[in-house]
């Protein structure tokens, strides 16, 4: 890989290590330490992805109007403000207030992330973004253990881990992405598009490809939220619930050669892939619905990730190919944005379902939900038929 990729998955890896000492503890922190319901920590997280979806939509137009740069910048510094505040301040109101400046300010990082690996290595197509999605993993993989092990001692040690990673983040950032330099084919438009959409097949194919995947995101959130605390109910400890999302990113890493004779088969193949991830997505819920044991749980996120492997670097490689030439932080944001509603409504209405049928049921509810992605997958590309596009018809 080029040295600029290299300095965007280093990146992104310290930037997901920071956010593990928060997101795998949110529901955690509220329901356990400051004694609120499911449903009111769903709202809370509900409120920190809408402010999400904004700064995702936000990174998005800021990366093609002003550079990937200066919109990551931007991210990082309103992230250390937030994160001093919490280190001081962590009871409920200034915590709601300044989990939605997270939402917010994390939600500028990673579409000007992903669309500045699509922009600085365009050849490497859907190895570029794995590449990313690999270091999110590892710093998956590594941040919720550290985070497990950091609470151990006290839960309010986490707000000051995750500055610290966001710090050092905020130094990988300056001295590393100043000078990228994008292939200037990838703007040439940008400045003088008078309207923001021109070519409407390609950006419908990208609403209705993004669809399904929302509601795949709706029914992943559970993992972090309710049955996180249902885990716990059934005796699993705060370090071993931690351990569950390592085992996922190490698995990530340590899966790759374990899924490539099927990604290189299916190599043109992406809405194969797809299927093929959500099918076993639906499995592993299925799966969790009826855990009882740690081993259970720990069993049905390996499935999970195995499918997860498979779909999540699929949808921002489709989306860069649907980009046109300097839209590529738009069309960024706008899957970033999808993954973020799933990830706000998916609490809300997880902790509203158990509350009115139970845990087993809510997730089979979901995981039936999640179906309907695989025809959104099946008729992504309906609009694109008879037009000359940039993606591989599958």
């Amino acid at each position: 890989m080029p040295k600029k990729v290299w300095l965007l998955v280093i990146g992104m890896f310290v930037n997901v290590i920071g956010n593990s000492f928060l997101w795998p503890l949110n529901t955690i922190y509220m329901h356990e330490y400051l004694g609120k319901s499911l449903a009111v920590a769903g709202l809370v997280l509900m409120a920190n992805s809408g402010a999400g979806v904004i700064g995702n939509l936000l990174g998005g137009y800021l990366f093609d109007r002003i550079g990937g740069y200066k919109s990551i910048m931007g991210g990082i510094l309103i992230s250390v403000l937030a994160l001093v505040g919490l280190v001081f301040r962590h009871d409920w109101y200034p915590y709601v207030i300044l989990l939605t400046v997270l939402g917010f300010s994390g939600g500028i990082i990673f579409p000007s992330m992903y669309a500045m690996v699509g922009t600085v290595w365009p050849e490497g197509g859907r190895k570029a973004f794995n590449s990313i999605y690999l270091a999110q993993n590892v710093g998956v993989a590594i941040g919720p253990a550290l985070a497990g092990l950091v609470a151990s001692f006290h839960i309010d040690y986490i707000f000051g881990a995750n500055l610290i990673f966001y710090i050092l983040f905020l130094f990988i950032a300056y001295f590393g992405y100043k000078n990228f330099r994008i292939a200037p084919d990838r703007h040439t438009d940008v400045f003088r598009e008078t309207s923001p959409i021109k070519k409407k097949a390609p950006f419908y194919a990208l609403l209705i490809l993004t669809t399904g995947y929302l509601l795949t995101w709706l029914v992943y959130s559970q993992w972090s939220t309710t049955i996180s605390t249902h885990a716990l109910s059934l005796g699993v400890t705060l370090r071993e619930y931690s351990l569950i999302w390592t085992v996922n990113g190490l698995l990530i890493v340590l899966g790759q050669p374990l899924i490539r004779p099927l990604i290189k088969r299916l190599e043109h193949q992406l809405k194969a892939q797809m299927i093929i991830g959500t099918l076993i997505f639906i499995g592993s819920f299925i799966m969790v619905s009826f855990a009882g044991s740690f081993q259970m749980f720990i069993a049905s996120m390996v499935i999970l990730t195995f499918g997860e492997m498979i779909v999540w670097p699929a949808i921002p490689t489709l989306a860069s190919q649907l980009a046109p030439k300097g839209k590529d932080g738009f069309y960024q944001g706008i899957v970033n944005s999808t993954a973020t509603i799933g990830r706000m409504i998916g609490p809300f209405a997880g902790g509203v379902l158990v509350g009115l049928y139970g845990m087993k049921a809510m997730l089979l509810i979901l995981t039936a939900f999640m179906s309907i992605s695989i025809v959104t997958t099946l008729l992504y590309d309906k609009p694109l038929k008879g037009q000359q596009t940039k993606p591989e018809q599958p």
